[in-house]
């Protein structure tokens, strides 16, 4: 006797759904492999196309006990304010030599470059001293928090390799990136590359659903 190809739905139901189940895992299997590239760094390629130096591990965010800031006319500043956007960071004594404009000048403009996505950053500049800023560097860069910070206790989250000798050219040297979840995740190098920079900034904002 002929079989009769209606016999067996339940079969015919589980041979349709597989074109279902391959669509979702094509959805989100580039979603799970992003997530765990950057949590697990380990799975990161030895050849990379960023710029700027990945911190692994990453560091957290600092509380306030561990590193107490204020403002330039003395109100205490919590770093947590700022947690989900990415934060571009520099630090500099409040004399802001050349130097430090440059950097500064960098920061802003990477930041000012990213179009739709300028709402996702912040600026941060950490002064390492308590003398007064000059009048020029605070009109030129209004939008930075410009933050008042021990430099022992910036050392201790943004170069805790350094040394008590070389601990402010250690500050003042390069900038960094935290991510919108707190992490201190990339550091630029002395002298930059503006457009290096710039470049870095757009492509995690490009790949990131965060911040």
């Amino acid at each position: 006797m002929p079989s009769n190809p209606t016999a067996n739905p339940n079969a015919r139901r589980v041979r349709s759904a597989w074109p279902l189940y391959l669509i979702v895992f094509i959805c989100i299997a580039p979603v799970v492999f992003a997530l765990l590239v950057y949590y697990v760094p380990s799975l990161r390629p030895d050849e990379h196309s960023n710029y700027g130096a990945l911190i692994d591990p990453q560091r957290a965010m600092p509380d306030s006990s561990a590193l107490a800031l204020t403002t330039l006319d003395g109100q205490p500043f919590d770093l947590d304010s700022l947690r989900g956007k990415w934060l571009l960071v520099t630090a500099d004594q409040s004399a802001c030599p050349e130097s430090c404009v440059r950097k500064l000048f960098i920061l802003r403009n990477s930041h000012a470059s990213q179009g739709k996505n300028v709402h996702r950053l912040a600026r941060i500049w950490f002064v390492t001293d308590e003398g007064q800023v000059p009048e020029k560097v605070l009109e030129a860069y209004r939008g930075y928090h410009m933050l008042r910070a021990d430099p022992t206790q910036l050392a201790a989250f943004l170069a805790p390799q350094a040394t008590d000798g070389d601990r402010q050219a250690a500050l003042r040297a390069p900038m960094w990136i935290i991510d919108p979840l707190g992490n201190l995740m990339m550091r630029f190098p002395e002298n930059a590359d503006p457009l290096e920079v710039r470049g870095d900034i757009s492509k995690l904002l490009h790949s990131s659903r965060i911040g």
